[in-house]
């Protein structure tokens, strides 16, 4: 899961980990919508949330809106500081302790909005009362992101589909026009089947997922924090490695890792 990229040879059983982390985040941002009508694995839309509630004399909605992408960078910064900080420092990056703070966001999500903390789920938005569970899943997303873009030299995306589909155009392009081997082909070929599978995974997620928020609330936000605290058991089962790379940016073999 946090061991391999797509640009080298990697098990099914890392692509079938990446897929899970992918429902995950499907998973995560049906729950988003279904409560508060926002995506939050994905920051595209919130700028223009803010503009709207802008042109609408709503100033606490926009600024509600432009600060919660904060927390995803939030997430991104802590993921960075337990993980990409460490492989420069030539250190074990902390995975396991990364995904566990994922399941631990999620985790009080669905705790505190079983406990009406987070405003009712499914009403309208209300930034005085679901700003902190929007804050809260961002912040979940953000750390997953970084983890895995950490971990694969940024080459699986597991919380948005917008690299994943730009990816799966270009490969199926080469596919058509390409005329290199056929190891290269196969890898091509490779790489585009685990993308179209990485989107079926996020709409299976979504679907799923979306089914259990409809049906159960807040308790659904149970299952992806059930799924992130999975991952953190295997990251600390098989801990990253720090690999070393040549000056064309090709990995090479695995260097040693101090705690």
């Amino acid at each position: 899961m946090f061991r391999h990229n797509m640009q080298a040879e990697f098990p099914r059983s890392a692509a079938a980990q990446w897929l899970v982390l992918t429902f995950l985040a499907g998973s995560v941002n049906a729950g988003g919508f279904v409560a508060y009508g926002r995506f939050v694995t994905h920051m595209t839309g919130f700028a223009t949330l803010a503009g709207v509630g802008a042109a609408r004399g709503a100033p606490a909605e926009a600024l509600a809106a432009l600060s919660v992408p904060g927390f995803f960078v939030a997430g991104v910064m802590a993921a960075a500081w337990l993980t990409a900080r460490r492989k420069r420092a030539g250190l074990a990056p902390r995975y396991a302790a990364t995904m566990l703070l994922v399941g631990a966001c999620l985790a009080v999500v669905a705790i505190g909005g079983s406990f009406k903390a987070f405003g009712p789920f499914g009403g309208a938005f209300d930034p005085q009362h679901t700003f902190g569970a929007l804050a809260l899943l961002c912040l979940a997303s953000g750390l997953q992101n970084a983890a895995v873009t950490t971990s694969s030299g940024a080459t699986v995306r597991t919380t948005h589909l917008t690299g994943v589909t730009t990816d799966l155009g270009i490969g199926l392009v080469e596919l058509i026009a390409f005329r290199g081997s056929p190891r290269e082909r196969a890898v091509i070929w490779r790489n585009c089947r685990h993308r179209l599978a990485t989107i079926f995974a996020f709409a299976l997620g979504s679907t799923l997922g979306g089914a259990l928020f409809l049906r159960v609330g807040y308790p659904g936000f149970f299952l992806p924090a059930a799924i992130a605290f999975y991952a953190a058991l295997v990251a600390r089962r098989k801990p990253g490695t720090v690999v070393a790379e040549s000056r064309t940016g090709v990995p090479v073999a695995p260097s040693p890792t101090k705690e």
